[in-house]
């Protein structure tokens, strides 16, 4: 066999940091700030007339998404009285609507009556909007149709429990969250982050291995720029949620319409561009300096056309002379192409790509800026991402839906470490990983609707792998080959659920998924229930549980391992999936419209996880808190382990209105596991408990509402992340990092606390709208911890600490 380019599984490691130099950021984001409030504030424009714009959108079947011809649609508060009826296609458009927040409400003959969020409508963009109604069991002229929709309820109709929906104006509005999904989910119940420079999530003391990503029925791998093979987390997300709609992420016990994950999932949606109007934007900030557009292709079609560009802010920066710490190098983008025809159905090209590139040297730094005194390291990474398709959506008849998907996913990591000291001063190499992912999947779905009480939902997903590893890492004076070679393998799942609806308060979901891996014909068939009772208008319970199995990180499967005769072999290539049972029960409680509680207890056993009879404390199952999926202690595994969590969280919330809004969280839980020897101890990820503020107010500027000033605060309290030690006095020995393995998961890191403050300004004029956003974070004077590493010649460890104060100014023009 060919050996592969020395390498290992280390991408960017826990030095990465995208921050020019104190003065720099200073007089940076000071010209930004006051040309934002020289146009912002530049007069209020007396003679300016009401600013007005449009609402638009679609009305659906929730179950089937056909169109609701005749719906009628009516502005709230409005006087005169602004209304409309959807037309054949289920389309309407509201024109003439004043600037501001406003609400819609929805009425259909048979159906539940809609009642909106409050709807951010701004100048210079149409706001675009899917109404999904559900059926009444009870036919209109037996009973009174009463209530509206449910907030809190998800967009997925097969989904009950521990399921929660977000918008995107989320994304833009709690502090701290950088316009990335993944970071505003740390808010949510059952959701802690490992580190601050990552967007990992960790649900219910799971691994953030554990998540499942997907983008309109695509799954998808690590979604972020400067990604690892094998993980799930970045720094940079490539996902823009300019080009976002309504979503769902699920922390357990989803329906059977979802496999292949232990923890969550990650049900992203992007909208349809807008089929009647060309629109741009164009933005500076965090992720990037972007620009925008989408519109009809032309005036005779309904086809429509959205796309985004970002690039890296501090690339551009530095092609002007400025000087970083560290550039890194990022593009994205983000499409989609709506193709509707008038007997042929609805035709969708959409996809997501990134590229990332970034260089750590500390030969490049003072030696008291090296890793430690007498050593430093030289690390280059970079990692590419494509997921893109198309899909084709019919309808035979209101009833019957049938979707085909047809897509490709493509990543790649290259990464390569050198590392140095006093003696010899020259870098030298040390660790490297070329890495790659092709995937070709196939997925048809079928729902039917019989009737307003039984549905059922069909499916099934072929996927073709096509893969390449090659990474090792110096020890002991000689290269250890992790892995080296070329791979290829098939996955087959199907799914079916049917869901029964005894009356307008009461519904069940049954289903069963199924799963094989060709690679070593392993697989699984998971049954799962879903039940839903809604008391009344205020009060309602939820439940849910079933089995559910992951196969396991890709890579894993082809670490090779010496024999005692020198004989190479793969030892994991037989592993099983790893395997749970979970069961869920919730209880939903609305005092008015606009508050929600609830609160959940659920428990997750795990077993088939892949632990080693050299290591008894190692498992798999605490993969994924590092930034790099380890390989040099994961050869010669067995699905001997196990572990389980279990716990009980809360929300209370305030959904926006009359200016404000709110969140509280709590997640108090347990996280154990057991390795090869069965012992019980914490898991990487048991933190015992999250606690979670967040909200804020937005003051309306003007009696024509041509400006907004908003003001939001999230504060976050958590546990401390156990941790497996160094043996110092084993690695003064060996002159190599050696892990304490007795003591694993003993010791913690200190508790973890974290302050953000968001500031924003909006300004509406004739045509456009301009809008600054102020992200401050204070994370307690350096106390959070998020990488530890040891002097393999003095045994000196050293903690590496989260930034103390960080800011971040967006700014952002649509027309």
């Amino acid at each position: 066999m060919e050996t592969p380019e020395p390498g290992r599984s280390r991408p960017a490691d826990g030095r990465i940091t995208f921050l020019p130099s104190s003065l720099l950021w200073h007089q940076l984001f000071t010209g930004i700030t006051l040309f934002t409030f020289l146009i912002l504030f530049s007069g209020t424009l007396p003679a300016q007339p009401v600013l007005r714009s449009s609402v638009k959108g679609t009305v659906v079947d929730r179950q089937t998404l056909s169109p609701l011809p005749g719906a009628t649609v009516l502005l709230l508060d409005s006087n005169p009285q602004i209304g409309t009826n959807a037309d054949a296609n289920g389309h309407f458009n509201l024109n003439g609507i004043p600037i501001g927040k406003q609400r819609i409400k929805v009425t259909y003959v048979g159906y539940v009556p809609y009642v909106s969020d409050e709807i951010t409508v701004s100048s210079g963009k149409e706001t675009d909007v899917t109404i999904t109604m559900q059926e009444t069991v009870i036919s209109a002229g037996e009973v009174e149709i009463k209530g509206d929709y449910k907030k809190y309820g998800a967009i997925n109709k097969m989904a009950t429990v521990s399921v929660r929906p977000f918008s995107v104006d989320e994304t833009f509005r709690f502090a701290g969250s950088y316009n990335d999904p993944a970071r505003m989910a740390a808010n949510f119940a059952g959701v802690t982050s490992g580190v601050d420079n990552r967007n990992d999530i960790i649900v219910r003391g799971n691994s953030p291995i554990g998540l499942q990503w997907r983008i309109d029925g695509m799954e998808i791998p690590n979604p972020n720029h400067f990604a690892a093979v094998g993980t799930t987390g970045g720094p940079v997300t490539v996902l823009n949620n300019n080009l976002l709609t309504n979503s769902d992420f699920f922390t357990g016990a989803f329906p059977a319409s979802y496999g292949n994950a232990l923890s969550g999932v990650f049900d992203m949606r992007m909208r349809t561009g807008n089929n009647e109007k060309h629109e741009y934007w164009f933005g500076i900030g965090w992720n990037g300096l972007e620009f925008g557009a989408e519109g009809p292709f032309s005036k005779k079609s309904k086809a429509s056309y959205m796309f985004s560009y970002r690039y890296s802010l501090l690339a551009v920066l530095s092609y002007f002379g400025f000087k970083f710490d560290a550039v890194p190098f990022y593009q994205d983008l983000n499409f989609k192409f709506v193709i509707p025809t008038k007997k042929a159905g609805v035709f969708t090209l959409e996809g997501i790509g990134g590229l990332s590139y970034i260089e750590l040297f500390d030969s490049r730094k003072g030696r008291s800026d090296w890793m430690f005194p007498d050593y430093g390291e030289n690390l280059s990474n970079g990692s590419n991402l494509f997921a893109g398709g198309i899909s084709h959506q019919i309808f035979h008849d209101p009833s019957l839906r049938i979707k085909n998907q047809l897509y490709f996913v493509a990543s790649k990591v290259n990464t390569r470490i050198d590392s140095f000291s006093t003696v010899p001063v020259h870098p030298t190499l040390w660790a490297g990983e070329q890495s790659s992912e092709n995937k070709f999947s196939y997925d048809l779905q079928v729902f039917k609707k019989f009737s307003a009480k039984n549905s059922l939902e069909t499916g099934v997903t072929l996927d073709y792998f096509d893969m390449s590893f090659a990474d090792s890492m110096l020890w002991k004076g000689q290269f250890q080959v992790h892995t080296g070679s070329r791979e290829s393998m098939i996955f087959l799942r199907g799914y079916g659920q049917w869901q029964h609806r005894f009356s307008d308060q009461f519904r069940a979901t049954v289903g069963i998924y199924g799963s094989r891996l060709f690679l070593n014909n392993t697989w699984a068939v998971e049954p799962r229930l879903g039940l839903e009772w809604l008391i009344n208008s205020s009060h309602s319970i939820t439940a849910g549980g079933g089995m559910f199995s992951q196969v396991q990180p890709h890579v894993i499967y082809f670490i090779q391992s010496r024999l005692p005769d020198g004989t190479i072999v793969q030892s994991n290539r037989n592993l099983d999936f790893s395997r749970c049972w979970q069961v869920a029960l919730g209880y939903n409680f609305l005092p008015t419209e606009f508050l929600h509680f609830k609160t959940e207890l659920y428990y997750q056993h795990l077993y088939d996880i892949p632990v080693k009879y050299s290591i008894p404390t190692y498992s798999l199952i605490n993969q994924g808190h590092e930034f790099f999926l380890d390989r040099q202690y994961s050869d010669s595994l067995v699905n001997l382990g196990s572990g389980e969590n279990y716990g009980l969280e809360f929300t209370f919330e305030r959904f926006l209105h009359k200016h404000y809004y709110f969140l509280f969280t709590s997640s108090f839980f347990n996280s154990v596991y057991g390795g090869y020897d069965g012992v019980g101890r914490s898991t990487a990820f048991d933190v015992k408990y999250a606690l979670n503020a967040a909200g804020g107010y937005e003051l309306v500027i003007g009696k024509r509402k041509w400006g907004v000033m908003s003001f939001g605060l999230r504060a976050t309290f958590a546990g401390g992340n156990p941790y497996v030690p160094y043996d110092v006095d084993a690695t003064v020995k060996n002159g190599e990092p050696m892990p304490d393995w007795q003591n694993s998961y003993q010791s913690s890191y200190p508790e973890y606390k974290r302050l953000s403050v968001r500031f924003g300004l909006k300004r509406n004029l004739p045509g456009f709208n301009l809008e600054f956003m102020l992200d401050l974070q204070y994370r307690t004077n350096y106390t959070n911890v998020y990488l530890q590493r040891i002097n393999p010649k003095t045994g000196e460890i050293r903690n590496f600490f989260s930034m103390g104060f960080f800011p971040m100014a967006t700014w952002r023009i649509q027309f």
